[in-house]
């Protein structure tokens, strides 16, 4: 198979006119010589987006646990362009947790859309001031058996779990959770600068949703916003315009350089729907005007955001350029939890999962193992 393009937008450049080779669902080569027959895709043919912080999509959610669930988000998420995804858990009880990631277990091999790369634990290690729409109850400091059964339970598919650098035992942690082959986010925090950039040094990799429940950047204490723009770990960013404020993001992006940035949804389950009452977790949630709100005190319940208007977003706010858009929603994530060997790039001997977009950056096309699965 063969398939031509205006423009493919790979890891490090953007070819004209090329065609591309797929053979049995992988990326062959790209070559200027034209074939005896190819299809035609569009303007632009980039690699399928893959987003590390997402929750749940068309009116369900990974931490219900339901039966069918994940295959539900799985094939929605296809309509956003993305072919690779991290389920992600909120903070609750250990037995909800648990029962949360045998679930994903049981089903992640059977899904039909978006592939399974992993979880995300986004929690249940932070702090309470910055709980933003997490349950209070069941914070504490990291405990690494509950990490290791977490692993075990998950078929060993836990490879980021999010955590505040102010509690007790935080480098210990990261230490051995990086030796599990876990990487560790830092968020829900009040952390000082030094705190923060400790985690790091201890071998933390990424700020989750940068600006968003975390302590600020002051003059006198730079804060978790600080320790982001001052340290190499990847910072990820909600772009739906209601989360971050354009300037800062560009700020960010400036100060960290765009191949530090993952763009991310934080997407709750009622991403994709319509306006109207949902749950994130045991809170009730109005969603209307383009946001996901507590209905008890009205702060952001994570977003319902989809990936492919992230990158319009953030071209159109002219803070970055369409090939990086497109590498701070694939490539960049991808490298974040070190699945950039299997997706996050249009590469020889990757699948082809691949994204059709106008000039207009509207998703045309999305296409697994190079067949078509969603056209506009």
């Amino acid at each position: 198979m063969f398939f031509k393009a205006d423009y493919f937008i790979l890891e490090d450049t953007m070819l004209e006119d090329y065609f591309m080779e797929v053979e049995d669902g992988v990326i062959v080569g790209f070559s200027k010589n034209e074939p005896g027959d190819y299809t035609y895709l569009g303007e632009f043919v980039a690699p399928g987006l893959v987003d590390t912080h997402i929750h749940g999509y068309h009116g369900k959610d990974i931490m219900k646990a339901e039966e069918g669930a994940l295959n539900v988000i799985s094939k929605g998420l296809l309509e956003c362009g993305v072919t690779s995804f991290l389920p992600t858990t909120l903070t609750d009880s250990k037995e909800k947790t648990d029962a949360a990631l045998k679930r994903v277990a049981e089903e992640y091999k059977d899904v039909e859309g978006a592939k399974v790369r992993g979880i995300f634990l986004e929690g249940p290690f932070f702090t309470e001031k910055y709980k933003g729409a997490q349950n209070p109850e069941h914070m504490s400091d990291p405990k690494i058996d509950y990490l290791k059964d977490w692993i075990e339970i998950s078929d060993g598919l836990v490879n980021k779990i999010a955590i505040a650098p102010e509690r007790d035992g935080v480098e210990d942690f990261i230490k051995k959770a990086n030796a599990m082959g876990v990487r560790v986010a830092l968020g829900h925090s009040d952390a000082t600068f030094d705190q923060a950039v400790a985690a790091v040094d201890a071998g933390a990799n990424i700020f989750v949703h940068t600006f968003n429940a975390m302590s600020g950047l002051h003059h006198r204490e730079p804060g978790m916003v600080g320790a982001a723009m001052a340290t190499d770990a990847i910072s990820e960013l909600i772009c739906d315009g209601h989360h971050v404020n354009p300037n800062a993001a560009g700020i960010l992006m400036n100060a960290k350089g765009r191949d530090k940035i993952a763009l991310i949804t934080d997407c709750m389950s009622a991403g994709g729907m319509a306006d109207g009452d949902y749950l994130l977790g045991d809170f009730p949630v109005i969603v209307k005007e383009g946001t996901a709100r507590l209905k008890d005190g009205g702060a952001l319940a994570g977003s319902i955001l989809k990936l492919k208007e992230a990158i319009k977003n953030v071209v159109d706010w002219e803070i970055a350029d369409i090939f990086e858009a497109i590498q701070m929603a694939s490539l960049v994530p991808a490298k974040s939890v070190g699945i950039d060997n299997v997706c996050g790039k249009l590469h020889e001997g990757y699948a082809a999962d691949f994204i059709v977009f106008d000039y207009d950056l509207d998703l045309k096309a999305t296409y697994l193992n190079g067949q078509e699965v969603y056209r506009k």
